[in-house]
């Protein structure tokens, strides 16, 4: 039990340092927004540096693909268009459960505006039980709980590309404006540390559902609240390094702060809150994350960020949909849109994560399927074990 009394005390130091901060973080703001200024002065040097000596930096800097200092305003989104969008759950897999398995529960969400057409929201569920799925992933040491988490979002970019392309294609073609949105990133950090064995297991299935988004030409976009990055940021610190060439390994290897660093740790999305108004974007960057490497050219991610009224959101798309400014802007336009009919957050990606949840109810009545299953199946003994049970009904 949490003794609310004891930590009351230790609440106004927190607010405290929140206060200094929040002094400190202005000042930070002042120095990126004049290095900005600097680097869009600078830009046509700082990408050659940037592309000379991108291999010996120790900071991720994305790169910037339009004019730093021009905010832009998104489009209206078309009147008749499709939104899709998935969101996955889980249950996952326990010892002390009647049975050892777990289950993925996909969401899926497809909206049609101006088009007199009835919604979908529905959720697939699957259980995995076989040691093919239980097992396959012990031998590169990875925990099952982990493997189930990599296989749902194999199983949200599957579903997704299936349930859009079965709209856009023949013989029931529509040809309105849509998109495919996702939550989080497209950039997979959990890849950096698998073994290429089971990256190879993963990746090719979501690329293969990429693939077939490009094919219709569905615009695929990941939107991110709240984000924490400072890619952007970094590539700022190219104009505040002092040395001529930026060999961060050969300068600056031994520091513990590095002298470009006289923002840190500021944010992108801090930044970009005071430059755009609600409506506006930020210049387009192509990450160069070491993670993308994995990834073929026409997916690579690029992003941008957007005030979209209610925060500074980080949407991400691969490289078929920055490159092409017709799908670019259709997919930005209907983003925005989609956040105002959800009231801050996109509608499509809300209701999927409503109908991709798993609640206890849900869970406890899975498992008393699955044990009437088992009985029926002529199976003894079966129960949860007594570790669970206990933790069910206190004796105390």
């Amino acid at each position: 039990m949490l003794d609310l009394t004891k930590l009351a005390r230790q609440l106004p130091g927190i607010s405290e340092q929140m206060y200094q901060e929040v002094a400190v973080s202005k000042q930070r703001l002042t120095k990126a927004i004049a290095l900005l200024s600097q680097a869009q002065a600078n830009l046509e040097e700082l990408l050659a540096k940037q592309k000379q000596w991108g291999d010996r930096l120790i900071f991720a800097a994305a790169t910037p693909v339009e004019a730093l200092d021009t905010p832009l305003t998104l489009g209206v989104s078309a009147f008749s268009h499709s939104v899709f969008a998935t969101d996955g759950s889980q249950i996952a897999p326990s010892h002390h459960e009647i049975a050892y398995c777990y289950l993925l529960n996909i969401g899926r969400i497809m909206l049609h505006y101006g088009q007199n057409l009835h919604p979908l929201l529905d959720s697939l569920p699957e259980i995995y039980y076989k040691p093919e799925d239980l097992y396959i992933s012990k031998k590169w040491g990875i925990r099952t709980e982990e493997w189930m988490g990599y296989r749902r979002t194999v199983a949200e970019a599957k579903v997704l590309a299936e349930m859009a392309c079965a709209w856009v294609k023949p013989p029931g073609a529509h040809y309105e404006p849509n998109l495919a949105l996702v939550d989080g990133s497209l950039i997979y950090w959990f890849l950096e540390v698998l073994p290429h064995e089971a990256k190879d297991l993963l990746l090719p299935e979501i690329f293969q559902a990429w693939s077939n988004l490009q094919e219709q030409k569905i615009p695929l976009v990941s939107y991110i609240s709240a984000p924490r990055s400072s890619e952007s940021i970094n590539f700022l610190r190219l104009q505040a390094c002092p040395y001529p060439k930026p060999n961060c390994q050969s300068q600056c290897g031994n520091l513990d702060k590095l002298p470009c660093q006289v923002v840190e740790p500021l944010r992108d999305a801090t930044l970009w809150a005071y430059l755009l108004k609600p409506g506006e974007r930020s210049p387009l960057w192509r990450s160069n994350l070491r993670i993308l490497d994995l990834y073929p050219e026409s997916y690579r991610v690029y992003f941008c960020y957007i005030n979209v009224g209610t925060e500074i959101a980080r949407v991400e798309m691969p490289a078929w949909v920055a490159l092409d400014s017709t799908l670019l802007e259709q997919a930005l336009g209907i983003v925005l849109a989609q956040v105002y009919k959800g009231y801050g957050y996109p509608i499509a990606l809300a209701e999927a994560h409503n109908q991709a949840v798993v609640k206890s109810g849900d869970r406890a009545r899975f498992f008393a399927l699955l044990e009437d299953q088992m009985i029926r199946a002529g199976l003894k003994n079966v129960g949860i074990s007594y570790k669970e049970s206990s933790k069910r009904i206190s004796i105390a």
